[in-house]
């Protein structure tokens, strides 16, 4: 088994746990409400990475989190998750997870608008294609339209910012620390957003503990797991299995909650899947040509 193979294997394990991880959010939003349920989220991750973090003689606290880009990845994180879980929680599961599917073509648009990556015309059309994708997922003019789905929608772009911020924050912030701010930040969110509505909160009981606790182990468990893929092999490839969470989702969606998606939501995620791995494998032949031009010319010094 090449690193590549076995990268693309982790990979798609860790979209199953994510996929899994938002099953049990749905199932949890028919008890809570999508401000309770990000706080007690966040609570359960925070006290669990910073377990982690102490046991490994680590810090949990470094000045490092005030810095810009930090702050920024935070914040995009905290608004993320929270449009995200609220879209869970009014959104057939498929079709929320089918709009998370345009993130990977929105960071890369945002790379070009941000960072000043070079993109020529076949990735502008890749990008291009992939929104015309999620418009005939969404629908906004027809009859299938369903105005919740915008929860969905604003959950991806601030996912996408906390993507576009993590290119900024130094190498030497380790992907734990950050996990652990990101958990800690959803606490506050939750909360302030639960007082704001005039919400009571609602003690879980043991059975709702076990689920919360099943939902912060799994979600830690993706993440361990796609840190490794994202170490092993060809890093586009292996990025291209991301997508696999949409059949995972698919198959969840169907089986526990008895969903049915119909035929234009496949066809708008079958076009931005095949516009996000063009996006990929286009931007691995780009970097790889600029790798080997790079190693001629310094040979010819």
């Amino acid at each position: 088994m090449t690193d590549t193979i076995r990268g693309a294997l982790f990979m798609t394990l860790a979209m199953a746990a994510f996929a899994v991880e938002d099953a049990l959010i749905k199932g949890l939003s028919n008890s809570f409400v999508p401000a309770q349920i990000v706080w007690m989220l966040g609570l359960g991750g925070t006290l669990a990475f910073a377990a982690y973090l102490r046991a490994t003689g680590q810090t949990l606290w470094t000045s490092a989190y005030l810095t810009r880009p930090i702050m920024a990845r935070t914040g995009f994180e905290a608004i993320g998750t929270l449009f995200f879980v609220s879209a869970l929680a009014v959104v057939p599961l498929a079709l929320a997870s089918a709009v998370i599917q345009a993130t990977p073509l929105l960071v890369a648009l945002g790379s070009v608008l941000f960072f000043g990556a070079q993109v020529r015309w076949r990735r502008w059309a890749a990008i291009a294609v992939g929104f015309a994708g999620v418009l005939v997922i969404l629908r906004p003019t027809g009859e299938g339209f369903e105005a919740t789905t915008l929860l969905a929608v604003c959950g991806m772009l601030g996912l996408a910012g906390r993507d576009l911020s993590t290119r900024a924050v130094p190498a030497t912030m380790s992907g734990l620390r950050l996990s652990f701010l990101a958990f800690a930040s959803l606490v506050p969110v939750g909360l302030l957003l639960q007082g704001v509505q005039g919400l009571p909160v609602i003690a879980p009981n043991l059975s709702q503990i076990g689920i919360l606790g099943l939902c912060v182990a799994v979600g830690m468990i993706g993440y361990v797991i796609i840190v490794a893929a994202t170490r092993m092999g060809d890093m586009a490839i292996v990025s291209s299995f991301r997508y696999s969470r949409m059949m995972f989702a698919l198959i969840v969606a169907t089986v526990f909650f008895g969903e049915s998606p119909d035929f234009w939501t496949l066809v708008g995620v079958a076009i931005v899947i095949g516009a996000g791995v063009f996006t990929l494998l286009r931007e691995a032949k780009v970097h790889r040509a600029a790798s080997k031009a790079k190693r001629h010319a310094l040979q010819g010094n």
